[in-house]
């Protein structure tokens, strides 16, 4: 929903349940709602991902809700539901991820928990997991692998300019080269060791 807006961060998580009437007498009102005490766990170098259960209309936050991420400076917010009020929501500098636009309010789902294991577009999705996002989409690495994750991504990267390179020079079908090889690979890990 942001193009050219790229998103690396630290998951902070806010599952939603279907909205019913009894569940919305019982649910924390105003700045004791979960989708504040989630928001309030982000900061710098967080991103919110919210479970709406992949209902592509169903949202909880919008233009006035989400100033409270914007003071808090936190990366972004991800969901597999809806955004509401984009066009305001845009100028706050976030980079959101989202199904669609919606004009709905809660109308399909009540936030609940904070901060636990939620599943977001069939992915599973830990507090503190790394959130990666960029136009093509986004990807979710588990806290734990970050490190080898990342190390994985620059080896690859690299590879695939020295592909692209020879390919360009060479003026040769891509398949020639593409995909990079584990012996390339090797020997990029091997450089950049040495360094």
């Amino acid at each position: 929903m942001t193009p050219g807006r790229r998103l690396a961060g630290r998951a902070r998580t806010l599952r939603t349940v279907p909205t019913r009437p009894d569940l919305r007498q019982q649910s924390f009102a105003r700045e004791h709602s979960p989708e504040y005490g989630a928001m309030a766990l982000c900061g710098v170098g967080d991103v919110l991902v919210v479970d709406s259960m992949r209902m592509p209309y169903a949202t909880v936050l919008g233009d006035v809700k989400l100033l409270q991420l914007k003071h808090q400076s936190a990366e972004g917010f991800v969901t597999d539901g809806a955004i509401r009020d984009l066009d305001i929501v845009r100028e706050y500098g976030l980079a959101i991820y989202a199904q669609r636009r919606t004009p709905t309010v809660r109308e399909y789902g009540e936030p609940i928990e904070v901060n636990v294991d939620i599943q977001c577009a069939g992915t599973l999705v830990r507090p503190g997991d790394v959130i990666v996002g960029d136009n093509d989409g986004i990807i979710v690495v588990p806290a734990a692998m970050a490190a080898e994750i990342v190390e994985w991504s620059e080896i690859h990267e690299e590879a695939e300019e020295i592909v692209k390179a020879r390919i360009e020079s060479e003026r040769c079908n891509p398949g020639l080269h593409y995909p990079p090889t584990d012996e390339l690979k090797e020997s990029i890990r091997r450089r950049r060791l040495a360094r």
